[in-house]
């Protein structure tokens, strides 16, 4: 009799876990973040800038805005352009106050300027300027003693030469010769004072007007009694 052994059915192999991908990061990345930022900032500082907020009011300036764009990325050609903008934005200004003869805000401004670059020659040049015109000013003060009296001239028609401003010269001439008046011309140009001077002269024929011509702004007649 011939005997059957069952022979027994193979385990199935164990199944070996594959290993699961790092899930992607959610949200932007630490340098995603910083590029973020310093366009932020730089979008920020140049809308200060073109409003005139230059270095005013604190934390909301161009200025403020260029120095977080500088920490956040220091090689930034733009913050850097910017910021050497600024100066010679604030050093413009300070030529157009010194036209004026306001001294305290060329002063103002040009120390701000230093500040942001210290050293920088546009300040020193304005500087130098300022103190020419401060002698000049000095100089051109109304004079003193009885009599002194300081008459302004209109820029406008003294460009044009207009009849205007000659009859206004022809009635100073006249007031000059009754009174006996030295006069101080402060024109813009040497040619302007000579022009003035030829016109008191010419309203007042046969008496000899004394005086001088500085220049300096605005144009205006220093009047004193002999």
């Amino acid at each position: 009799m011939l005997l059957l052994t069952a022979c027994a059915a193979p385990k199935p192999a164990p199944t070996v876990s594959q290993p699961q991908p790092a899930p992607a990061p959610s949200g932007p990345s630490e340098e995603e973040i910083r590029q973020r930022a310093v366009a932020h900032f730089l979008k920020r500082a140049e809308a200060a800038q073109r409003e005139g907020f230059l270095t005013s009011p604190a934390g909301a300036s161009a200025y403020d805005f260029y120095l977080n764009v500088q920490q956040l990325d220091p090689g930034n050609q733009r913050a850097a352009t910017g910021i050497q903008a600024i100066v010679l934005q604030l050093v413009e200004q300070a030529r157009d106050a010194l036209r004026h003869r306001a001294f305290g805000r060329v002063n103002s401004l040009l120390n701000t300027a230093d500040e942001i670059a210290p050293g920088n020659p546009l300040s020193a040049e304005v500087r130098a300027q300022v103190k020419r015109e401060q002698a000049r000013a000095t100089a051109d003060q109304v004079p003193a003693g009885a009599g002194a009296q300081s008459v302004p001239l209109a820029t406008a028609e003294l460009d044009a030469r207009s009849e205007k401003i000659t009859r206004v010269l022809t009635g100073i001439a006249e007031r000059i010769r009754q009174h006996q008046m030295r006069v101080i011309i402060i024109a813009r140009t040497d040619a302007e004072g000579r022009w003035i001077y030829g016109q008191l002269r010419q309203a007042v024929p046969g008496y000899r007007v004394r005086g001088d011509i500085k220049l300096g702004r605005p144009p205006r007649l220093l009047l004193q009694k002999q």
